[in-house]
């Protein structure tokens, strides 16, 4: 009673390090007693005739390799059977005629052609271009004998009356988009300087309607005549 009590109070003062250490050197110990109890009886020979036989079968025997399915065959290209256009079948021509000679032997025959069949003729239809003119266009001359244009009358020069001097003079006036004049070409001639030059004064003074293309003011020459009259 004593001895247990002297075990108990040394298992209590023990911490459970030297604890857990005691446990594992009890448990090496039991297995080794238990070895050597196995190797004198017998015990572990027989275990190991009847283990190590099966784990080296288990080695030697491979399992039987999976049936591997073969690969679907590649699909077979169809051929479609040729179709051979057809030959354009050509007219009919008639054979000739073997016609016999009442004139000639019995065994005399004449080869007559059959006439040729005609073909109609095939006329294409005549297609005459129109030739397409473009539209004229539409031209207003200047003008200067409108009434809000109030332009004076050409001054006679007294040197012609005294002379009797008078004719027409044409000048060729080229009036601007804003009914000015520009400049002057003289066209016709009165025979006369003086009558010319005071005709040419007069329509450079003037104010013109302009010339219209279309509607639209243009720049454009314009013949001016001015008739020298004596009165």
């Amino acid at each position: 009673m004593k001895s247990v009590l002297q075990r108990r109070n040394i298992w209590l003062l023990m911490t459970a390090q030297d604890r857990r250490t005691f446990v594992v050197v009890l448990y090496v110990l039991l297995f080794h007693a238990l070895l050597l109890w196995g190797l004198q009886s017998g015990l572990l020979k027989r275990v190991v005739e009847q283990v190590v036989p099966v784990q080296m079968l288990s080695e030697f025997i491979e399992p039987p390799a999976p049936k591997v399915a073969p690969p679907p065959a590649p699909p077979q290209e169809v051929k479609r059977p040729m179709v051979q256009p057809k030959a354009p079948s050509l007219p009919t021509v008639t054979p000739p005629l073997a016609v016999q000679q009442d004139s000639a032997a019995p065994e005399a025959w004449a080869v007559q052609a059959a006439p040729p069949v005609p073909l109609a003729a095939v006329t294409a239809p005549v297609v005459q271009a129109v030739p397409v003119l473009p539209a004229a266009p539409s031209v207003e001359l200047p003008s200067s004998d409108a009434d809000y244009l109030q332009n004076p009358k050409p001054v006679y020069p007294s040197s012609s009356k005294r002379r009797g001097e008078q004719g027409v003079v044409i000048h060729s006036v080229l009036i601007g988009i804003d009914g000015a004049p520009v400049s002057a070409r003289l066209v016709k001639s009165s025979g006369f300087a003086a009558l010319d030059q005071a005709a040419l004064t007069a329509v450079m003074r003037w104010r013109y309607v302009p010339g219209k293309r279309n509607g639209v003011p243009t720049a454009m020459s314009f013949n001016v005549p001015i008739n020298w009259v004596l009165e």
